[in-house]
């Protein structure tokens, strides 16, 4: 009888759908959702479904210490075959069918559910805070990846030893969690990047940038949608007219739209207005622009001390190098589609981390950017490959 009630005890807090903070954050439903949008299926019977092949790319984001080969047998993710063992290049040919769409379309779908949600919860005077800024990722030097996205030149003949792949990202800046990316080749703009970004800001937000996206065309039309601001600093050699005081070192300017940005974009006026706070920080003056443009709603001084919450897109770009990637020189992929499909990948499962670090901070009642990645990196992992030995992820 004693036997029985301790099987029971672990029959009810062991079983297989309580394991696993990866599968209990990406239902099944969700991969195949992504699998029919994307128009990939699993047309034959086959010891690798498209559906187990993501749950192998996802597992790669995670174990980037492991062959692939590694992951899918820690993770179990082939179909049982009598006397077959999988090969790396039946894997690598299954990655090759599913292609990026789907973890595109899922990292996007993860993002949507999880992260305006978290930063509602952690406003600052009614905004929600999101912070953006450009990456760049380095990939093998193969053919394809070099026609793909390209590389930094120093002279008409001399590249790069890598194709270097740009992208920029949208960061809710109190959970850290990203909310959507955009990447292209290396010779894309970050401004191009940025704008295809701005729809995934929601109404009542605050996004602070780095001064190389200071554009009328980038920030004007941002200000002019459903209460969204923007927080940036002053570039060196701005200048414009002052045509209202709210107290020392804050002014209204009237900045100059120049021809080019108007010839871009006819519907930008001539002039536009914007705050301008400067305080002495270590005895150099320093200035941001913004468009919080009432000074009774929003002090100076907190505005300029906010900028500093720019700083977490950088590290959780330092997050995802050096802990998930463990600085690697590169990733891991030869060819484009399989470099996208591992970026994807990489960002969803960072978000899924982060995800699980908001839990713990509300049990913990601390702010989610004191929890180390690191460590709950490693107990992901842990607990990943525990549930896998009784159930695959799939």
């Amino acid at each position: 009888m004693l036997l029985q009630e301790y099987l029971c005890e672990t029959h009810q807090y062991a079983t297989p759908e309580q394991w696993g903070v990866v599968r209990g954050s990406v239902p099944q439903a969700w991969v195949q959702q992504a699998l029919q949008v994307s128009g990939v299926a699993t047309l034959r019977k086959r010891r690798l479904p498209m559906e187990q092949v993501v749950w192998l790319v996802l597992g790669i984001a995670l174990l980037r210490d492991r062959s692939i080969l590694h992951v899918a047998d820690a993770l179990e993710v082939a179909l049982p075959a009598q006397g077959e063992s999988i090969s790396s290049s039946a894997l690598s040919q299954a990655r090759q069918r599913l292609g990026s769409e789907p973890l595109e379309w899922l990292f996007r779908h993860t993002a949507a559910q999880w992260t305006h949600q978290e930063a509602g919860r952690h406003r600052w005077h009614g905004l929600s805070l999101y912070a953006l800024d450009g990456v760049v990722w380095r990939t093998p030097d193969t053919p394809e990846n070099r026609q793909r996205y390209g590389g930094q030149r120093n002279h008409a003949e001399h590249q790069s030893p890598f194709p270097l792949v740009r992208m920029a990202c949208l960061l809710d800046a109190r959970a850290r969690l990203l909310v959507d990316a955009s990447l292209d080749a290396y010779d894309t703009s970050e401004y191009t990047l940025a704008q295809r970004l701005w729809p995934q800001l929601p109404a009542d937000s605050l996004v602070i940038v780095d001064k190389g996206f200071y554009s009328a065309g980038l920030l004007w039309p941002l200000q002019h949608q459903q209460g969204r601001h923007w927080l940036i600093p002053a570039r060196a050699g701005l200048k414009g007219e002052v045509v209202d005081t709210h107290g020392p070192g804050d002014v209204c300017l009237r900045m100059k739209v120049s021809p080019q940005a108007r010839k871009k974009d006819p519907s930008l006026p001539r002039t536009w207005d914007v705050r301008a706070i400067t305080r002495e920080i270590d005895g150099k003056s320093r200035t941001l622009f913004t468009s919080l443009a009432d000074p009774a709603r929003w002090a100076a001084d907190e505005v300029f001390a906010l900028y500093h919450e720019r700083w977490e897109i950088e590290l959780a770009y330092g997050e995802i190098k050096t802990d998930m990637l463990r600085q690697a020189m590169t990733l891991r992929s030869q060819h484009p589609q399989g470099i996208e499909q591992e970026l994807w990948a990489t960002l969803l499962m960072y978000n899924m981390i982060r995800l699980e670090i908001t839990r713990i901070a509300d049990q913990a009642k601390v702010e989610p950017c004191r929890i180390s990645l690191i460590t709950a990196l490693r107990y992901i992992i842990d607990e990943w490959l525990w549930s896998s030995s009784s159930t695959s992820p799939g």
